[in-house]
């Protein structure tokens, strides 16, 4: 089932999206300092809230389902952490991130005691609650970033994370946090525990810079990193076999966005418009096993190129400007989301995009099911 969503006409864009727990509602970003929460309505959506205290564009929102508490941060170089009232409206709280740069991306941690916030400061700010002073602080990771953090990625211990950058490399830190949680088990990746220890670096390319990274994302049991590089490489280290790195090199344009569906299936998605499916085969290559998106047309190229030469010389062109795109979403995705299940064994994900639609699709483990749903719902 393919469920799309359009908010409303004024909404050009969106930049990111996070739902709640029970999926009845979302918070997303219209490209611009607010973020909009809508609530499920039966079969509608309706505008619950609109949260404004960013003074420059949101650049990432993530939910905390249990403690049901909203992160954001903004090129205004703040990161709020946002708690619901009895109202139902939601009050902001100013978290110290002491940088000079923009804030790119956030993420909680999977205990939701701590989250973690890229800049363009060339540095990660892990921010925890300190009861005393009653507001959130920040400690940073700064050693050996060299650029802009654009991703990251708690691993389910809730001590590593992942983080890419425009450096063209991935790196896995401890973001262990003394005053709020215990010293954690060894995992495949070491035992070192400090705070911004470096427990793996990879290169986007051996060869080449191969481009900044966009996206990247651990597995469910947190052995496997995957990552999505501006050379429209989908890349996958793996800890327990010595870190070795699988890296498939496609044909299409630079994805945005990566998401594990299963322990071996990640979706990607970026700027070709489609959602696409890679695995992990049995003799450890990373190879495209499905497209999400299935409303393409299925003509074989000698007539596609005919018809487009036909409607150019019926209509006395001299180039094809057509700007309809054969599937759903009509520009660059910018955000891929569980909707249902989870990293182990997702059934359902979300996506948005420059078009500022929202597309919920849904996957079969071992394939893809697509069917049409609900189309063009105005909010």
């Amino acid at each position: 089932m393919a469920e799309t969503f359009t908010f409303g006409t004024s909404l050009a864009s969106i930049t990111c999206h996070a739902w709640n727990k029970d999926r009845t509602q979302i918070a997303l970003s219209p490209n611009n300092h607010e973020i909009h929460i809508y609530s499920r309505d039966g079969n509608d959506w309706k505008l619950a809230d609109v949260l404004n205290q960013h003074d420059l564009r949101v650049m990432g929102i993530d939910w905390a389902k249990n403690t049901n508490r909203i992160v954001s941060c903004a090129a205004d170089r703040n990161a709020y952490v946002w708690t619901q009232g009895e109202d139902e409206k939601w009050k902001p709280t100013l978290v110290l991130l002491r940088i000079n740069r923009a804030a790119t991306c956030v993420k909680w941690s999977p205990a939701e005691n701590k989250f973690a916030v890229g800049s363009g400061a060339r540095l990660i700010s892990v921010c925890y609650f300190e009861s005393e002073n009653n507001w959130w602080v920040s400690k940073h990771i700064k050693k050996p970033i060299r650029s802009t953090v654009t991703s990251l990625d708690w691993h389910p211990n809730n001590i590593l994370l992942v983080a890419g950058s425009t450096d063209y490399k991935v790196r896995v830190f401890s973001a262990f946090i003394k005053d709020v949680e215990e010293p954690p088990s060894p995992t495949p990746w070491g035992n070192r525990k400090p705070l911004g220890q470096l427990m793996a670096e990879f290169k986007n390319s051996q060869t080449s810079g191969g481009g900044w990274i966009n996206n990247v994302s651990f597995s469910s049991d947190g052995n496997k990193v995957c990552w999505v590089g501006h050379d429209s490489c989908v890349s996958i280290a793996d800890a327990t076999n010595g870190n070795a790195i699988i890296r498939c090199r496609t044909g299409y344009l630079p994805f945005l966005s990566c998401e594990w569906v299963s322990p071996t299936t990640v979706v990607v998605a970026g700027y070709s418009c489609v959602p696409l499916l890679y695995s992990l085969t049995a003799d450890n290559k990373l190879v495209l096993s499905g497209k999400l998106d299935k409303s393409q047309k299925r003509e074989s190229s000698g007539i596609s190129a005919m018809r487009i030469f036909q409607s150019m010389d019926r209509n006395m062109r001299t180039e094809n400007t057509d700007t309809v795109v054969d599937s759903i979403h009509q520009n660059a995705i910018t955000s891929v989301r569980i909707y249902a299940g989870d990293k182990a064994s997702a059934s359902k994900v979300s996506s948005s995009g420059v078009d500022g639609q929202l597309v919920i699709w849904t996957v079969e483990q071992g394939g893809v099911n697509i069917n049409g749903g609900m189309r063009n719902l105005q909010i």
